[in-house]
């Protein structure tokens, strides 16, 4: 003999609130902010104020001089002066100028970082721009890739390419950082007194300012990407 189930609801209590329905997946992932593998630190739009103050800040470290030096030489207090530099305070037309003359610079370099562009630079393939440089002569081509326009950071991304008639070459040496990315070929590279075996695939990342280069050509032709990092000189 089957038993009957029954089912019974039991009435809500008054003031008890009903349960809210769960959130597809799909919404909860867009409602989720997406963050890639770097640890740099996320970008926050900054007021003119905000944006002020850093620029006055950095142009008074440029020259070596102290809070309390501005302050004088602009004929400010220490404390305005502070103020101006965490962007605390917005100041006057007046104060910018006794700013601008004590740090001999154009009053509008105060406005420089507010009023930056994020900028962007595509390269079709086949058409990166070929530049000459000291290791043409031994027959290696510089195609560049792209080019930063602002920020204190310049990025050079290079095609680098060794024909069959390219001599190894270990004396380049610059200032910044080198990351080197073998796609075509096999190559010993060389840097400082150490020397690398890379092949397609491998990547290499070092302090620019020792000697470094292709020391034996091993497989040619050959192609890496090689990606220079460097502070943009400041006048």
């Amino acid at each position: 003999m089957k038993q009957k189930v029954t089912t019974s609801r039991v009435p809500a209590k008054p003031g008890t609130a009903k349960a809210k329905p769960l959130k597809a997946a799909s919404e909860q992932a867009i409602a989720e902010p997406y963050a890639t593998g770097s640890t740099a630190a996320a970008v926050s739009e900054k007021t003119l104020e905000q944006a002020i103050g850093v620029q006055v800040r950095y142009l008074r470290r440029r020259i070596g001089i102290t809070v309390a030096e501005l302050a004088t030489a602009s004929g400010l207090s220490g404390g305005m002066l502070s103020k101006i530099e965490n962007g605390q305070i917005s100041p006057s037309l007046a104060t910018l100028q006794a700013l601008a003359s004590a740090l001999n610079v154009p009053i509008t370099n105060f406005f420089s970082s507010f009023e930056e562009k994020r900028d962007c630079s595509f390269v079709k393939a086949g058409t990166g721009v070929v530049i000459e440089r000291r290791g043409t002569k031994a027959g290696h081509q510089y195609s560049l890739l792209g080019a930063a326009l602002g920020g204190t950071l310049i990025l050079e991304p290079y095609l680098i390419t060794l024909h069959k008639d390219a001599a190894p070459y270990t004396a380049f040496q610059h200032e910044g950082t080198e990351f080197i990315y073998m796609i075509t070929g096999e190559v010993l590279y060389r840097h400082g007194d150490q020397s690398y075996h890379l092949t397609p695939g491998d990547a290499l990342l070092f302090d620019s300012a020792a000697p470094h280069g292709p020391e034996k050509l091993l497989v040619q032709p050959m192609t890496y990407l090689s990606i220079i990092a460097y502070n943009r000189e400041t006048s």
